[in-house]
């Protein structure tokens, strides 16, 4: 088969515990270098936290996998230093048709806003995230990270985990304070820790074929529904970088895997498809089953499982690795705080309820798409066909048509962590929601507002007039920067100015802000690290303000 990628082979260094005989202990250790295990190591990193990276390979994955990588993914990728790479090297797309037999039926925009940075979605391999994610990772001086280190055994304690580490110079034995597991569906320190993943198996089978081929067709998402050239299954094109395109053909249960992906077998679907004057190569092919399934808690004392290695759902929808990636954007500066000693270890807890709850809403979703495009009986295969004929004249039919809902951000509405609203607001960002984009510009230099805020607490003051506050309001909104856990005051307004006391101040000179956050002078955002929105208020007060940190940190007394 033809191959536009060339892998990488990372080099195999062998450990100083092994070379010394002495076994050392590490604040984290994360197994899994995958797409999710390396965006926990890199977010940990740049924050200080020195961790360890332990990983059974010598490569990225082989195979484009997980392919779409939605909005809210590509803000965690800016924010980790590979966002542009992605996005640069990714087909950008939004519009999404749903073809039943020969008809379009159905189409959306995945942003239909204007004023957003990323895109609704980008197609691009896994292997060049991987590789952007290696690349970041060795720039970091705190982050070791270590290639053909497979773990054998964990032990967890009360204080961590020790770990027995096999490489190609022996087994050795490393120690760590919090062990967080990113090693896929197959875990193999779930299975260590004889715990259970609960859920779902789809008794249907798919192929996946990454075709080369030069077309003119939209960057735009494409699934039928009985195509006359699959007669009675469904199929899914995507483009991806390099001219590759991802197909995905229906096949039944009945089918056998290995026939499947012989090309004497792939080729004939292909052409049937795209006609006999198509030039095309194989790049790779896979058959997949797919699952919605979960554990029942991530977190189990000090060890914390993040990805398909705690949850699984079908690729319908892309919710794999972009709900991998929120994870670790929800898990990280959590655990950061932790160590610092800046908040109790109850904080981890709602890394797993708020992640567990988002893991039920995406299998919920895939389960529905999963059984709207593999129907298990005639009159399930009879309602979705009504509903798919209806949609091409009527829009409440249409609202029906699941071709696979696709990935969106959780609203954690119901955490804890969120003080709930004392006043009337409009509009998505409530407590609990994930931040909307928008437009900004300081010291005459335009920005986008999700570039300059995470990774730490922040409060966002919409004022009129920057130079009108007073010196006195100026002082206090600083000396929050000053507290135990550091709150970074910035100020919002329409107009340019200089606020004093050296205050920042971003001019929302398009207007967008005031209007996806219906802010107006006086209203107060508290923002999460991870760009979640904490609370809100219609007005300053700085012993609300004090209170909904420590609820958002479980500092509450």
């Amino acid at each position: 088969m033809l191959s536009t990628y060339q892998y990488p082979k990372y080099e195999y260094v062998q450990p100083p515990e092994q070379k010394s005989g002495v076994t050392k202990r590490y604040p984290v250790v994360i197994v899994g270098a995958g797409p999710v295990g390396l965006a926990a190591a890199i977010e940990l990193a740049q924050s200080g936290v020195p961790v360890v990276v332990l990983d059974d390979d010598d490569t990225v994955s082989v195979g484009s996998r997980g392919v779409c990588y939605a909005k809210r993914a590509l803000e965690v990728l800016d924010r980790l230093g590979v966002g542009d790479a992605c996005v640069a090297k990714g087909v950008s797309w939004n519009v999404g048709r749903t073809f039943f037999r020969e008809e379009e039926v159905y189409n959306f925009n995945l942003l239909p806003q204007p004023d957003h940075k990323r895109p609704g979605m980008i197609n691009l391999q896994q292997y060049y995230l991987e590789e952007y994610e290696v690349k970041r990772a060795k720039e970091l001086p705190n982050l070791d990270l270590r290639f053909r280190n497979k773990v054998v055994s964990v032990a967890p304690e009360g204080n961590g985990a020790t770990l027995q580490v096999e490489t190609p110079d022996g087994i050795y034995t490393l120690e760590t304070d919090w062990l967080v597991v990113a090693d896929g569906a197959r875990s193999g320190i779930r299975r260590m820790m004889d715990l259970e993943i609960e859920g779902k198996i789809f008794m249907d089978r798919f192929l996946i074929a990454d075709v080369v081929m030069k077309a003119d067709f939209p960057a735009e998402r494409w699934f039928w529904f009985d195509p006359p050239f699959h007669p009675g299954q469904s199929v899914l094109l995507h483009r991806q970088a390099d001219n590759v395109w991802r197909i995905d053909f229906q096949l039944g249960w009945q089918a056998d895997p290995e026939e499947e992906k012989k090309p004497e077998k792939v080729i004939p679907r292909i052409k049937a498809m795209l006609g006999d004057d198509r030039e095309f190569d194989l790049e790779w092919v896979s058959v997949y089953t797919f699952q919605c399934r979960r554990m029942h808690k991530f977190r189990h004392g000090r060890v914390l499982f993040v990805g398909d290695a705690a949850h699984q759902v079908s690729p319908f929808g892309a919710r794999g690795a972009n709900s991998g990636i929120q994870d670790t954007d929800n898990l990280c500066w959590k655990l950061k705080l932790v160590i610092d000693g800046q908040a109790p270890a109850a904080l981890l807890d709602s890394y797993g309820e708020e992640r567990e709850f988002a893991a039920d809403e995406n299998i919920m979703n895939s389960t529905r798409s999963t059984d709207f495009i593999t129907p298990k009986s005639k009159t399930s295969l009879t309602f979705r066909n009504a509903v798919l004929t209806l949609a091409r004249d009527h829009a409440f039919a249409r609202a029906l048509v699941n071709s696979g809902r696709l990935s969106v951000p959780s609203y954690l509405t119901e955490s804890r962590l969120n003080t709930p609203d004392g006043s009337a607001f409009a509009g998505d960002m409530v407590p609990g929601a994930p931040m909307d984009d928008s437009p900004m510009r300081e010291n005459g230099s335009d920005f986008w507002l999700l570039d300059r805020v995470g990774q730490r607490f922040m409060a966002l003051v919409h004022v009129g007039d920057p130079a009108a506050l007073d010196a006195a309001t100026a002082r206090r909104f600083k000396a929050l920067a000053d507290a135990g856990i550091p709150l970074e005051v910035v100020l919002v307004s329409p107009i340019a100015g200089q606020a004093p006391e050296g205050l920042r101040v971003f001019e929302d000179y398009t207007g967008r802000f005031a209007e996806r956050y219906d802010s107006e002078p006086g209203t107060v955002y508290l923002l999460r690290p991870d760009q979640h929105v904490a609370a809100r208020w219609r007005s300053f007060d700085a012993t609300r303000l004090k209170a909904a940190l420590a609820r958002a940190t479980c500092n509450v007394q």
